[in-house]
């Protein structure tokens, strides 16, 4: 799952490199954290969290496949 909101991040971010995924797994859940450059923040999160939310839907959906609960924080 990580790596997937890595591809994602990348590709909306300025400062691609400075784009940092870690996942921590829990019993039922995955935690998947994005760091991004404080300059892509906006870029990132989207007028009124539309593109976080839209990342947090598509990473839902493929976390669903696998049975598997995905939270995506952006920090």
């Amino acid at each position: 799952m990580g790596h997937l909101v890595e591809i994602i991040a990348k590709a909306l971010v300025d400062h691609p490199e400075e784009v940092v995924v870690t996942e921590v797994e829990g019993n039922q859940s995955i935690i998947v954290e994005l760091k991004v450059a404080p300059d892509d923040m906006g870029k990132v999160i989207g007028k009124q969290g539309r593109i976080a939310k839209a990342i947090r839907t598509v990473v839902k959906a493929a976390a669903t496949k696998e049975n598997k609960r995905v939270i995506v924080e952006i920090i």
